[in-house]
This record gives structure tokens, C-alpha cells and sequence, in this order.
């Protein structure tokens, strides 16, 4: 009988927990140039630069490679705001 007590606040934080994710935070597409060429950053709240991730990067770059691109230039951001 406690289960089902329990139970609508369960499902509460399920149904906000899923409104919460990264994609409830995007910027619009940032880009960043870099000698190796354009990265085409996603950034996210300022407070969240562990999120920004790179989601077109240039030939010859890895993908950790332009994520770090990006996380560096959420933090950049965040100083200037």
C-alpha cells in the first residue's frame, strides 16, 4: 500500500526529469574557427558547458577534438557574460 502513495510523485519527477535534458538548453549553433577550420559548435546554459559538444567538425579533426573545441568555447562565454 505505500507503493501506490509513493507513486504519483514518482512519475512527477520522471515527467520533469525528461523536460530537463540538454536539448531543452541548446543555443543556437555556434561557430568556432580554429587553424584546422570550422567547428560547428551546440553550446548550452553557461552553467553547463560539460554539455557543449561539437556537431560538425573539420576534416582531418576528431570528434574529442572539437568537443574540447567547444567546451573551451562555452567557458570563454561564460567569463564574458
Amino acid at each position: 500500500m505505500r507503493l501506490v502513495s509513493c507513486l504519483p510523485a514518482l512519475c512527477s519527477a520522471a515527467v520533469l526529469s525528461g523536460c530537463a535534458g540538454p536539448a531543452f538548453f541548446e543555443s543556437e549553433p555556434v561557430e568556432v574557427d580554429t587553424p584546422k577550420g570550422v567547428v560547428t559548435c551546440q553550446l548550452y546554459l553557461p552553467e553547463e558547458v560539460a554539455w557543449d559538444e561539437a556537431v560538425l567538425a573539420p576534416p582531418g579533426m576528431s570528434i574529442p577534438e572539437a568537443d574540447e573545441i567547444c567546451r573551451i568555447e562555452g567557458h570563454r562565454r561564460k567569463k564574458e557574460g
